[in-house]
């Protein structure tokens, strides 16, 4: 190396040394830089297993919701290819697609015999399904599935039809091909399609659902995140301690905490039966949770509280806090705020003693959810999740109001309560879906469902149909009242005689007779409604009358002038919708 190359050799290495001495100095003062500007963080860089909760702990305590954010509280896309049969001729051969190879590989993999055959019959269509897993489903709940023909298909209607066993699966296309996770659901069962949908109409005829027709195969987990800034084995431990003194069930006959610390950035949570209907309300309770928060400081926080609890504009969070904390001191902060003169303030202190079954919300909930639409929904849920026979008889005077859809929510409520209490029991038709027959003053309303689950509510006791009659219920069913005082209802099979059955003029009647035939939900449905197109129910019928948050929905002309003023409300709900009357499935 010649004495001029060695020098630039030297020059080089020294700039080279300068400016990785320079990054390092700087990285080291971005470093502490960071490291101080997070508050109550000491000067001094740690490790992060070193750095204890006093330590990232400032003047006011810390609440979990600072250093997480939650998980798997999403809705979670489920998706399948299937095969509806019973289609009458509206059915077809589907042209060769991504869609059909999968279906014909299903087919051979259940040793379907002659598959090609099968699936060219007219009476058989390929479909599509779609469901979403709500936020803490767990294994064996049923959820809501969507059925339709795929674009471009030849199939004319999905009326009557039954849809064969989907595995649902998180779905990809991948290189042309249709790729699958894990089965996560199984669904199957007849479908409702619109019965006002015309055959002309082939958006509508060839769509449909089936309610609560799938079932999960596995509960979806949920917890907590720790931030990356704040990711600590240490934290994560702390977190779940917190979580767990205040919050525990029974688990195989053992009492055990709720929260798992699973490494330095999650803690898994198991969902509090008393929130089942209300995950986002139960998440919000954990991030309301203090992080080792000593006796005198939070003895300092309540004082705050209870200041806060008084004011609408912070009473919501407040009453979280205190809910999150639990005790007889934060319950009685609670009980002496369902006395202010403020609607808003008495209903979130109601809201949070029910969630700590404490009878005294119950008086306040029932009132608000009577008298105010905006709180009605969670007045309700907060009600059913109560453990109480107080509770029980609220939730049942609602059941004879005149508004239709706190009747139907208080129902709701009561069933989510137990459904198995002999006032609201249903009657199983055939595995199809219940008849519910409520023993209750107001006027005769019927009530049908096309989200959750599958089931007719009669309210009252309801007077006969009005003839005469004739009704087209769907799969050869066809209800005669067009002489006498009784209604006679055929069921025609091809190739046999029809099955008839001559039934009083009753709802209830008509109802039984139809699935005798072997019709099912849908077929009862259509029934109902073309009976009630023609003048024939002279009870009021509701489709969905789910309470949410200032809710309005469509009417029919004779809904009355105080059921449509009811649900205009001057209030905007600050806690979170209850899965109980949620929609995301829809």
């Amino acid at each position: 190396m010649t004495r001029r190359a060695s020098l630039s050799y030297r020059s080089s290495f020294v700039r080279s040394l300068s400016l990785c001495m320079a990054l390092v100095v700087l990285s080291t003062t971005v470093g502490c830089m960071s490291l101080i500007s997070l508050p109550g963080m000491p000067g001094r860089k740690k490790s992060n297993d070193e750095h204890t909760l006093e330590e990232l702990a400032d003047d006011t305590p810390d609440l979990i919701a600072k250093f997480t954010h939650p998980y798997g509280m999403d809705y979670v896309k489920v998706e399948s290819i299937s095969i509806v049969t019973g289609l009458a001729g509206n059915g077809e051969d589907p042209p060769p697609t991504p869609q059909r190879a999968a279906i014909m590989a299903e087919l051979n993999r259940q040793q379907v015999p002659n598959p090609e055959k099968f699936l060219a019959s007219p009476d058989t269509a390929l479909v599509l399904i779609r469901g979403l897993l709500r936020p803490g489903i767990q294994e064996g709940d049923r959820f809501d599935v969507e059925v339709r023909v795929p674009t471009r298909s030849d199939a004319t209607s999905l009326r009557g039809g039954w849809l064969l066993s989907a595995r649902l699966t998180e779905l990809a296309v991948l290189g042309g091909q249709i790729r699958q996770g894990h089965v996560l659901g199984v669904a199957e069962g007849a479908i409702l399609v619109d019965p006002s949908a015309t055959e002309e109409d082939g958006t509508y005829t060839t769509r449909g659902r089936i309610l609560g027709g799938a079932v999960a195969t596995k509960s979806r987990p949920m917890g907590l995140v720790i931030d990356d800034r704040y990711k600590s084995v240490h934290l994560s431990a702390e977190i779940a301690k917190s979580v767990n003194d205040r919050f525990h069930m029974r688990i195989d006959g053992h009492k055990r905490g709720v929260a798992n610390a699973k490494n330095d950035e999650l803690i898994e949570v198991a969902l509090h039966p008393r929130y089942k209907d209300n995950v986002g309300r139960y998440m919000r309770v954990l991030q309301s949770i203090s992080v080792a928060e000593t006796a005198r400081a939070q003895q300092e926080r309540v004082k705050l509280l209870r200041e806060q609890i008084n004011n609408p504009l912070t009473a919501a969070a407040a009453a979280l806090q205190l809910e999150a904390i639990g005790d007889q001191q934060a319950q009685e902060i609670l009980l002496a705020a369902t006395q202010s003169p403020d609607t808003e303030v008495r209903f979130y202190a109601a809201e949070s003693l029910a969630y700590l079954d404490d009878t005294s919300a119950v008086e306040v909930l029932a009132q608000v959810a009577r008298d105010e639409p905006a709180f009605r929904v969670n007045a309700m849920a907060a009600l059913s999740a109560m453990d109480d026979l107080t509770a029980f008889d609220a939730l049942h005077g609602l059941l004879s109001v005149a508004s239709a859809e706190t009747r139907y929510g208080a129902f709701r409520s009561l069933w989510a309560m137990n459904p198995h209490d002999p006032l609201i029991a249903g009657e199983d038709m055939n595995g199809n879906f219940t008849l519910h027959q409520l023993s209750v003053e107001g006027p005769p309303m019927i009530h049908l469902t096309n989200s959750h689950r599958p089931e007719i509510v009669l309210f009252g006791k309801q007077p006969p149909l009005k003839l005469p009659l004739m009704v087209d219920a769907g799969t050869g069913i066809l209800i005669n009242g067009m002489q006498g005082n009784e209604l006679v209802v055929s069921r025609f099979n091809t190739g046999t005689e029809a099955d008839r059955r001559t039934v009083a003029a009753e709802v209830d009647e008509l109802i039984r007779a139809i699935v005798e035939l072997g019709g099912n939900y849908p077929d009862v449905v259509q029934a109902l409604q073309e009976a009630n197109k023609q003048g024939a129910l002279l009870s009021r019928m509701r489709v969905d009358a789910l309470p949410q948050s200032g809710r309005m929905y469509d009417r029919s002309e004779s809904a009355s002038a105080t059921e449509s003023e009811e649900e205009e409300s001057s209030f905007d709900l600050a806690t979170p919708l209850p899965d109980l009357f949620g929609r995301k499935s829809r």
